[in-house]
């Protein structure tokens, strides 16, 4: 099925070889193409026609984060046929920064940090188009409805009353906050590293619009936990050596307050036998927090 598709793609009939990729948790099949001729590698994922529309958002994100000289895909062309849709990029050589952060140094952790900040600054370039309502208002319907099913969930975290009334007494800093373009996955499984350096950022299928310091929390939730030179360096990278503002921290832990109902109902109805992992996670940086009653968690430097 997929030659017979590759067949129908101008861009991809030059094509030598075609090896699938068996990784990450999206619902698109993902296929690494070997152009004849040249060096060339592109990706190639197809999808379901019915996410068509969506999938063009997605293109058109690749294309403005082209413009502002964010190092990620290069989108190639898109398009569908009776059965499948499907979506070209450029191939971005390299391996997952997760598996390969800690091969390197701190140093060199700190320094892939450093830059992986500064691409995340240079996508917050990109305003959310009118139509999108503020982040206010949406942020917080979507955390009332998080609460609520966590609330009857029967997982219960420890002291949960106390995060509440933390993110309760919080909530307003989310008022006149930015609404930008927002990756909301920027973490170092999304991360390509290449010779030990940063490649670049991929995965842009769950964007969404909004605060950028809500980009932060997948630090606290995933990086953190990895390391925690890479995850200072993404901090300073994007804030161009200086130190973030205390309006920074009381945002950043608000956030990470309000995943810790998110994480447990996603869990569970997701991945429930991840459930006590994800635990684990919540525990760290509650940790890292003293339940919130710093907001610098103990770990940055």
């Amino acid at each position: 099925m997929i030659v017979s598709l590759i067949k129908q793609i101008p861009e991809m009939r030059n094509y030598r070889m075609i090896a699938p990729i068996n990784k990450g948790l999206s619902s698109d099949k993902k296929y690494l193409i070997y152009m004849a001729n040249s060096n060339d590698k592109l990706l190639l994922r197809t999808f379901n026609p019915e996410q068509f529309e969506v999938k063009k958002c997605e293109y058109f994100i690749l294309e403005q984060m082209l413009v502002l000289g964010v190092v990620c895909p290069k989108p190639i062309a898109i398009g569908q046929t009776e059965k499948v849709g499907y979506m070209i990029v450029t191939y971005i050589e390299g391996n997952d920064g997760e598996n390969e952060i800690l091969t390197v140094s701190k140093e060199e952790q700190f320094s892939i940090g450093y830059r992986a900040g500064v691409e995340l600054r240079k996508m917050h370039q990109l305003a959310a188009p009118e139509h999108i309502s503020s982040w206010y208002t949406r942020k917080v319907a979507k955390h009332n409805r998080y609460v609520e099913a966590y609330l009857s969930c029967g997982v219960k975290v420890k002291n949960d009353e106390k995060i509440i009334g933390f993110i309760d007494a919080n909530l307003h800093l989310m008022k006149q906050r930015p609404n930008v373009f927002q990756h909301d996955d920027f973490h170092l499984s999304n991360l390509i590293f290449h010779d030990k350096q940063f490649a670049g950022v991929i995965d842009f299928e769950r964007h969404d619009w909004g605060d950028p310091i809500h980009e932060f929390l997948k630090i606290g939730i995933f990086s953190r936990g990895i390391s925690t030179k890479f995850s200072t360096g993404q901090i300073k990278g994007y804030f161009n050596g200086a130190e973030p503002d205390e309006e920074f921290w009381r945002l950043y832990s608000l956030y990470l307050a309000m995943c810790v109902f998110s994480s447990v109902v996603w869990t569970l109805n997701t991945f429930p036998e991840d459930i006590d992992n994800a635990l684990d996670k919540i525990y760290l940086f509650l940790d890292d927090h003293d339940y919130f009653s710093q907001w610098k968690p103990k770990w940055y430097t």
